[in-house]
């Protein structure tokens, strides 16, 4: 049931959650098909000015790119409403990233395994504000099946951060990675906050 749909006035608490990860990863098909409303999109069809910036090995039938953000929602309870941001995945448009983090309690970096470099920036990115998360790998149709451990160790996570799989075109796989989000972020303390220089620190890179 949808917080909005009942007689209450109290304001449900707001949960805000980022779903990142490298270019063509799967972040808009995720918040679709997670999203109880119609998910806003900022996608804008790939042009031959891309060419040479964005590195379309692995998903070359990709067409569209999220050019601001992704934005959906989903009713936990009648108190509790979760907001997803997706965050653009181009170098270009990483400057957005730490607008996005603004009030976030959490994030999902999803993983290709046949492009796994590309979601380091997202992990380190996450790692230096201190902001918990966790890595869902993403299982393309014809990509190699490993093992979550596997992974776990190919991207050096910390032993506290979960690793799931799941695959993003499906609502019940994409809302099993959220509910384990929000397990781990009841479950686990905030990590203790360290000083930070947005201009020392530059880009998620």
């Amino acid at each position: 049931m949808s917080a909005y749909s009942n007689d209450s006035d109290r304001t449900p608490n707001a949960l805000k959650v980022l779903v990142a990860g490298g270019f063509g990863v799967g972040k808009t098909t995720f918040i679709t098909a997670t999203s109880e409303i119609p998910p806003l999109r900022t996608e804008e069809l790939l042009t031959a000015a891309s060419v040479g910036t964005d590195d379309l090995a692995g998903v070359e039938a990709k067409t569209t790119t999220t050019v601001a953000l992704d934005f959906g929602r989903i009713t936990i309870d009648c108190e509790n409403v979760l907001y997803l941001f997706g965050t653009p995945g181009q170098d270009r448009f990483w400057f957005l990233w730490d607008e996005l983090c603004q009030g976030a309690l959490g994030a999902v970096v999803l993983v290709d395994t046949r492009r796994l470099p590309d979601c380091f920036a997202a992990v380190d990115f996450f790692e230096s504000r201190r902001l918990r998360f966790l890595v869902a790998v993403n299982e393309f149709d014809g990509a190699y099946r490993y093992d979550p451990q596997e992974v776990r160790a190919a991207l050096g996570l910390r032993p506290e951060v979960p690793v799931v799989t799941c695959d993003a075109r499906h609502q019940r796989s994409a809302t099993a990675v959220l509910a384990t989000l929000v397990q781990h972020l009841l479950t686990q303390p905030p990590p203790t906050p360290l000083s930070f220089d947005p201009i020392e620190a530059g880009s998620p890179a």
